[in-house]
């Protein structure tokens, strides 16, 4: 009894521990304060960020990893920086472009392995072709373009950026940024100046006192600016010396010029350098991945209490979702802090949410029924959005907004109630999908289990459509205030009236008596593949004003996904006989 009681307490506290490990700190890598360089602030895509997530997005969007496997070591994505930009030489030997493409591969003059990582050293000989074949097909609309076009464009996408980030400190295969400061006024010395000022992938120099906030400098553009008499900016000469130093692997050295580097910062920008400094703690937890893997553990805990030790292992599993919960809403919370922001902001951040809604949700109905069903769905919510959330994580998932989204008001209004609703809609289905289940899969099913998960799932259509409904006329009137119409039937307008108009359906249906239990719960099921039409569909097909942008990945994966749904539709009508039983003694 005792056991059963301190089980959940001591997994939860487990889980908890293993959170705030992530977010430490990491120690010298090799005596080097790798660390104490990633948190340095710097401006890039309109906002102020620490140097390491500017390493994490571009590795992410370079190898599809945060980290790289070199010489028998793993590499994390700041080190990998500091090698790019300080000792390229060494960077240009780790494989950190994927290429799946065959025709790509040939193109390399490589054949397709098992092996599908390659160095630039692998790609320069060739870089030439690669970038003739990305212009003939930069021009054609991404929809048209074929396999190869579309890979190779992808491909020199990313050696440009790789590129660019090489070039934006020092300039490779030059003597180093000591010897430019130096040789800053020399007739020669325009072009380099220039040539940095157009590569900086960021500005690291923080404005001067009495200039504007936003006043950041890249290298290029100090040098530039000092190559006409005017004093260079104080943090260059120990910038200078951070270069050299981890060029020739001095880290004594190294250690004390980004020392001097954050103390000109701090002195500079304080809330710059606080702020990076929260950032990379928000980097280093990952508490949306780590909400993911006790999302996981949860599933299975209750799946296997469905079998075994039930009264033990039924609060455990709920213990694991209350943890999963409170690192998944730490996470929002600090990128709400971070940002400035409410928490839906893109698609990225309308995952995050859509899943966190869901399990608040699941957990309610699971204090409320006490069956299990409820951490089951809940925790499948959680780790199914946050894994939507994964794929959709391209580059800086904090990026500044499109005119139209900048209003704090309708974000916190408009936004987070529909996307409240898709949760409620999502949750619904995710509840009439184990009902569906747990229909055929169940030896001896139990009807009162499933009048209460046929309960559940009324209750959150309920809310669905309350929320969906206000959701949907908050934003009219945004749209009124933005485009001077309240409703203009755009794709995603309609599919919004869509959602409302689905939940409204199945009250109905089960008010009027039209629908029973399995009806409703397979109208539930056909509710995700119209909440996934307006919420995915439209933002990601290019149609109408709230597209953002075409993705074929996106696109097959939609597909798939409402393919399984009719799928699971058509086995929730089935009745249970069409599963194998053993004959009754009867007959």
């Amino acid at each position: 009894m005792k056991l059963t009681k301190l089980l959940p307490w001591i997994v939860g506290v487990v889980a908890l521990f293993a959170a705030l490990f992530a977010a430490m700190p990491q120690g010298k890598v090799n005596g080097f304060d790798i660390n104490g360089f990633a948190k340095l602030p710097i401006l890039e895509g309109g906002r102020v960020k620490p140097l390491d997530s500017v390493a994490r997005n571009s590795l992410l969007l370079i190898r599809g990893k945060q980290s790289v496997r070199f010489e028998g070591k793993t590499i994390s994505a700041d080190q990998w920086a500091l090698d790019l930009m300080f000792r390229p030489e060494v960077a240009d030997r780790q494989p950190v472009f994927r290429i799946d493409d065959p025709d790509v591969l040939g193109l390399i003059g490589m054949k397709q392995t098992s092996n599908a990582y390659f160095t630039f050293e692998t790609l320069a000989p060739h870089i030439d072709e690669l970038e003739k074949q990305a212009k003939v097909a930069q021009p054609i609309d991404a929809k048209k373009r074929t396999r190869f076009q579309s890979a190779v464009v992808n491909l020199f996408e990313r050696v440009y950026m790789y590129f660019r980030l090489k070039n934006t400190l020092q300039l490779a295969g030059t003597p180093g940024l000591a010897v430019q400061m130096q040789a800053v006024a020399a007739p020669q010395a325009g072009e380099m100046h220039s040539a940095l000022t157009q590569l900086a992938m960021f500005r690291i120099l923080p404005p001067l006192a009495g200039q504007k906030a936003d006043a950041w400098q890249s290298v290029g553009e100090d040098l530039q600016a000092g190559a006409t008499g005017r004093p260079l900016h104080p943090g260059l000469a120990p910038l200078a010396r951070i270069a050299a130093a981890y060029g020739v692997q001095d880290a004594t050295a190294f250690n004390n010029s980004v020392a001097e580097f954050q103390g000109i910062v701090t002195s500079l920008k304080p809330e710059a350098m606080s702020h990076a400094n929260n950032e990379i703690t928000f980097n280093r937890a990952q508490p949306f991945y780590l909400g993911m893997v006790i999302y996981v553990l949860a599933l299975l805990t209750i799946f296997v209490s469905w079998l075994w030790k039930q009264e033990l292992l039924q609060p455990t599993a709920f213990a694991l979702l209350l943890v999963g919960a409170i690192v998944h809403t730490s996470g929002l919370a600090f990128r709400i802090i971070l940002q400035g922001r409410p928490p839906v902001t893109n698609l990225y951040s309308s995952a995050v949410f859509v899943g966190w809604g869901a399990v608040v949700l699941g957990i309610v109905l699971e204090r409320l029924y006490k069956k299990g069903f409820g951490t089951a769905v809940a925790a499948a919510a959680g780790f199914g959005s946050l894994i939507v959330a994964q794929h959709l994580a391209e580059g800086d998932t904090m990026e500044m907004m499109r005119a139209v989204l900048d209003s704090n008001f309708w974000l916190a209004t408009h936004v987070v109630t529909i996307t409240i609703g898709y949760s409620g809609t999502f949750l619904a289905g995710a509840i009439a999908i184990a009902y569906t289940l747990w229909k055929h899969i169940a030896p001896d099913p139990d009807p009162e289990t499933g009048k209460a998960l046929v309960g559940m799932a009324y209750g959150i259509i309920c809310f669905s459509l309350l929320f969906s409904f206000v959701g949907t006329v908050l934003g009219g009137i945004w749209a009124d205030q933005s485009w001077g119409r309240f409703w203009g039937w755009d794709p995603k307008e309609n599919g919004a009236l869509f959602i409302v108009l689905w939940n409204a359906i199945i009250l109905h249906a089960r008010w009027s008596g039209m629908a029973r239990d399995r009806g409703i719960m397979t109208m539930a099921i056909f509710g995700n593949v119209i909440t996934s039409l307006s919420w995915f569909g439209v933002n990601m097909l290019g149609v109408g004003l709230h597209s953002y942008g075409f993705m074929d990945s996106a696109f097959y994966a939609l597909s798939t996904f409402i393919g399984t749904q009719l799928l699971l539709m058509g086995l929730c009508m089935m009745p249970r006989r069409f599963q194998f039983t053993k004959p009754s003694a009867k007959a």
